[in-house]
């Protein structure tokens, strides 16, 4: 345990309780409708969005990625580099927009981890000289909740599976590996450039322009990927949101996760090398203007 990192995401970084649990541990935790407290988390809501929930959100309210994303969530900085990520949108008074007065949640079925998990939070761990994702638990005790106080003990296994979370944190596993690796990675891994940060948000999020994307001719002439993949992401939002996961691991970090096409790499130096030869041009331009300016105020 001494060689482990934990890195707590966001939506779970206060008020944690910061002692471990594992799923053998045993908590004291029942919430009903009639309970007093009933929806006070969601009248304080601050609800961060892995890309499943996303998908699972979208899907149930058949809506577009853009009309989603715009209606329902507010981005944030994940990170001081800039790494966007998105959370539920709330009304004026801090509450979930999908929160249906006194009969709760009107997107229940479908609601996100976080709100499967309260009051756990989920914590991510990494064993030394590895990014991959153990999950280790904490309990989240807030004054509101009375939840607590419920006769009622269940281990957190058991929890877990009455709350659906699974397939939530399977498919959201590789994404959550992605922001441990850059959050562990520190100066080595590099601030992303801009092009690489639209893209972690684009294949994290919206799922209609990333799709877009890599059925485009560009992307098709740029990465050797058998017909069959591109077939399954047609129709497939899972299939789709893993190859995002694969894509951002070769843009952030380097991987080579996704195989290029022959000679891609130099025909898109060739193709980009005037706008690389201007943005220098322009920062050498800038530079030299600034150095003019220091000058005159100098003198």
């Amino acid at each position: 345990m001494s060689d482990g990192k934990f890195d707590i995401p966001e939506q779970f970084a206060s008020p944690a309780v910061p002692s471990l649990l594992t799923e053998d541990s045993v908590i004291n935790f029942k919430c009903y409708k009639g309970i007093s407290c009933f929806n006070a988390c969601c009248k304080n809501a601050d609800v961060t969005l892995a890309p499943y929930d996303v998908y699972r959100l979208q899907k149930r309210l058949k809506m577009s990625s853009a009309d989603f994303l715009k209606q329902h969530t507010v981005p944030f900085q994940i990170d001081a580099d800039g790494v966007p990520g998105i959370k539920l949108r709330t009304d004026n008074g801090g509450a979930c927009l999908f929160l249906d007065g006194d009969n709760g949640c009107s997107v229940y079925e479908d609601r996100p981890t976080v709100c499967r998990y309260y009051p756990v939070a989920l914590l991510n761990m990494r064993e030394k000289d590895t990014y991959e994702a153990k999950q280790q638990y904490s309990l989240v005790k807030e004054e509101h909740c009375k939840g607590h106080d419920e006769s009622r003990q269940i281990t957190l296994r058991d929890y877990r599976q009455e709350q659906g979370v699974e397939d939530y944190d399977e498919h959201n596993r590789a994404w959550y590996e992605l922001i441990l690796k850059k959050k562990s990675g520190g100066p080595g891994v590099g601030k992303p450039n801009e092009m690489s940060l639209q893209l972690f948000f684009m294949a994290s999020f919206n799922f209609d322009m990333f799709r877009k994307f890599v059925m485009s001719d560009n992307f098709k002439a740029t990465y050797n990927l058998p017909e069959e993949t591109y077939q399954q992401i047609v129709e497939d939002d899972l299939a789709l949101i893993d190859l995002g996961n694969r894509l951002m691991r070769q843009a952030l970090f380097g991987e080579k996760t996704i195989p290029e096409q022959s000679g891609a790499w130099e025909k898109r130096v060739e193709t980009r090398k005037d706008v690389w030869e201007a943005r220098a041009k322009a920062e050498v331009e800038a530079r030299n203007a600034k150095v003019d300016e220091q000058m005159r105020d100098e003198t």
